[in-house]
């Protein structure tokens, strides 16, 4: 039988660093064959690195002196703006090596999700589910799927840039571009959150229970900490009515994964859709991300399934579904209830 310890990386040996790193390693070999991983070192400093916004706290299950297992819980950190509104509420996520698949390891480690909850406070848990298995264990467990995200792909090389000026340029009178390549300054960036929070607000959330999204500030000054550790980009593209901003592409670029680039929101006004802005502001992105970073070969992008205008717009500039994920939600007491039958 296996045995169940929270892992903390501050004062973890180095001999569980090297089992946790072999373990995600092998798992990292049979889910997600060819994706790229962070060094040792890498994610040794990115887990003892506190955040300002959230906390992690992660369980191993050990056969031994080897991981087979892993939960992954992550929360609201206390005393940030707003704590009250997401205190309830925490994400997991984990796995299981294959060959203890099946064998109680991800029950065994769902029960201390279960009392970990039940310490903080947490009511209710969104798990995601990519592979066959984990989608029917939380069949199983009672969960239901509440958001479907799709993860599209597009290959760079050879992308024909003509037809993406011609949109970038069909743009009603009296709009502004503004560009950014590298990195917002801080003050800038800090008077355009209100708004690119306003502007996520319409983005489909199926039928999610979380609490309103936002863009933070202390957010951004840590992941641009990060940048300025192992290099990177945050690239930006606007269109303007005077101060307003009425369309939004934004993207990640992180040095360590140099063939990649991950476009993060794309989103339009209410009042300003149906003037083919989003297709602008996706086609100046390209053509930003091409003329900066003309080693990457990819744009990786997550879209929810309900999100249909913005997938056929991914469908015509070549972008391909590579994987289809489920976010399940269930309450403290409906999991724990389950894991007791």
């Amino acid at each position: 039988m296996v045995a169940i310890r929270a892992f903390e990386p501050l004062a973890a040996s180095a001999e569980a660093w090297a089992a946790y790193h072999r373990f995600r390693r092998i798992r990292g070999g049979e889910d997600d064959p060819g994706e790229p991983m962070p060094a040792d070192a890498d994610l040794e400093r990115d887990l003892c690195t506190p955040w300002p916004l959230w906390r992690s706290q992660r369980f191993l299950a050990w056969d031994g002196a080897a991981v087979v297992g892993v939960l992954g819980i992550g929360f609201r950190r206390e005393g940030t703006a707003d704590y009250a509104d997401f205190a309830p509420y925490c994400t997991a996520w984990g796995g299981v090596v294959r060959p203890w698949r099946r064998r109680g390891v991800a029950t065994a480690l769902l029960r201390h999700l279960v009392a970990f909850m039940a310490e903080q406070g947490k009511t209710r848990v969104t798990i995601d589910a990519r592979l066959p298995e984990a989608h029917g264990l939380l069949t199983a467990l009672g969960a239901e799927p509440r958001q479907v995200m799709l993860r599209n792909r597009l290959a760079l090389a050879g992308l024909d840039l003509a037809p993406l000026a011609a949109w970038e340029a069909a743009v009603p009178a009296g709009l502004t571009w503004e560009r950014h390549g590298d990195r917002v300054p801080l003050d800038r960036l800090a008077g355009l959150l209100p708004q690119f929070t306003a502007l996520f607000r319409d983005v489909p959330m199926g039928s999610l229970d979380v609490p309103a999204m936002r863009y933070e500030l202390p957010g951004y000054q840590a992941w641009y900490g990060e940048m300025d550790r192992h290099g990177g980009a945050h690239l930006l593209v606007l269109l303007r009515q005077g101060d307003a901003v009425v369309a939004m592409c934004e993207a990640a670029f992180d040095a360590r994964y140099p063939d990649r680039v991950h476009q993060l929101l794309t989103a339009v006004a209410r009042d300003w859709r149906g003037r083919g802005l989003a297709r602008a502001v996706k086609a100046a992105m390209l053509r930003l991300v091409r003329a900066r970073l003309p080693q990457a070969a990819l744009m990786v992008t997550m879209n929810a399934e309900a999100n249909a205008p913005i997938l056929a717009l991914n469908r015509r500039l070549g972008f391909e579904v590579q994987w289809r994920n489920a976010s399940y939600q269930i309450t403290r007491e409906a999991l724990a209830a389950r894991l007791a039958g």
